[in-house]
């Protein structure tokens, strides 16, 4: 905005840039959501939700289908490092072929910023990736369902947060359900190991401090998603590259990956792929949508995950995994009710109550009359 002032005459000159000269470079329109080059604004919200679902479900599905296709490859569980290496070398190819597309290419966020992101990358999938070297994947799921317990874990004893009781009942549930579906694996699952629950718990806490500090820095420097995933991924790869050369782990992985190349280089590729456009289709949900329905939709897409791989994959069942399983899905539902209560209205049981008993005065009067 530019303000011109003259000593001939007192007036203000006020010069409004025009509507493309405001925009961030890294969106084409204020109203614009485009996915795989798809421009969803074109289409209703009924055929924008039906698309952003189907990719949800289709690309995430994949994904988990690929994820524990590799891991069943015999020999492969002790290189989940190296499969987080690669995911994390194609991720930063994907991303630098996007951030190519946009116009704005400069690097907004702090270095600095991107080694601590990259390191809590680093440690939510890698060791997510390691814990299914020692768990059955849908137990994997289930505690990747459950991020709102370290997330309010950390609140309480960091930021002396308080909680309302649905958000104590939700992680209530949750850690029953957690604990009820882990003693059921361990009963019938011939391969638990317990170092599998603490890996997967960890990756959990560093998945619960990484999505605030991504929002804060993209927020605070404008940073796109594609340089987010570009500096992030890329960084990490050097991260996992050093430590696995210091550990003497890579040489070992290198060797069996190149005797099974179609199993492992070929099924990473479709896994990394599909969870690059999964995510896509999440965010675009989420801007489109809200909050409340990408957590509904993806909460349905990781039970069909769950189901799926007692169907394709051959491993013993219980029906503890049923009743421990709505558990955890009672506990989200509360999460969401929590952080929705002006847009979610429960009846109450002084409600209800009072219906019954309008309803069985009405019924007698009728009756009588």
């Amino acid at each position: 905005m530019d303000l011109k002032f003259t000593s001939a005459r007192k007036y203000v000159s006020i010069s409004v840039p025009s509507k493309s000269q405001t925009m961030s470079p890294h969106i084409k329109s204020v109203d614009d959501v485009i996915v795989l080059g798809i421009n969803l604004s074109k289409f209703n919200k009924p055929a924008q939700f039906f698309i952003c679902v189907s990719g949800v479900f289709m690309f995430y599905l994949i994904y988990g289908y690929l994820q524990e296709l590799i891991f069943s490859v015999e020999g492969f569980k002790p290189f989940g490092w190296y499969l987080t290496l690669v995911q994390f070398g194609f991720y930063s190819v994907f991303g630098l072929i996007e951030l190519q597309l946009i116009q704005d290419k400069r690097r907004r966020i702090p270095g600095k910023t991107y080694m601590i992101i990259a390191f809590l990358t680093v440690g939510t999938m890698g060791l997510s990736n390691t814990s299914l070297g020692y768990l059955n994947y849908p137990t994997q799921v289930i505690f990747k369902c459950c991020k709102l317990i370290p997330v309010m874990v950390g609140g309480v004893f960091i930021q002396g947060k308080r909680y309302n009781i649905a958000d104590v009942s939700a992680a209530l549930c949750m850690s029953l359900g957690l604990i009820w579906f882990t003693l059921a694996d361990s009963t019938v699952a011939p391969n638990f190991n317990l170092t599998g629950v603490v890996l997967i718990s960890l990756a959990l806490c560093a998945d619960a401090v990484i999505g605030n500090v991504q929002e804060k820095a993209m927020k605070l420097h404008n940073g796109s998603n594609s340089e987010m995933v570009l500096y992030s991924y890329s960084i990490g790869f050097l991260y996992i590259l050093l430590g696995l050369t210091c550990t003497s782990g890579l040489s070992p992985a290198v060797a069996f990956c190149s005797q099974h190349p179609i199993q492992t280089y070929g099924y990473a590729f479709l896994f990394s792929l599909t969870g690059y456009f999964g995510i896509s289709f999440v965010l675009a949900l989420i801007k489109i949508f809200g909050a409340l329905l990408a957590v509904t939709v993806t909460t349905g897409r990781k039970a069909m995950t769950i189901v799926l791989s007692f169907l394709f994959f051959a491993k013993p069942f219980t029906f503890q995994y049923v009743w421990s399983g709505l558990l955890v899905v009672l506990g989200i539902f509360l999460n969401v009710y929590s952080k929705n209560m002006d847009k979610i209205k429960l009846p109450s049981l002084h409600g209800i109550w009072k219906k019954n008993v309008e309803e069985r005065k009405t019924r007698t009067l009728s009756q009588t009359v």
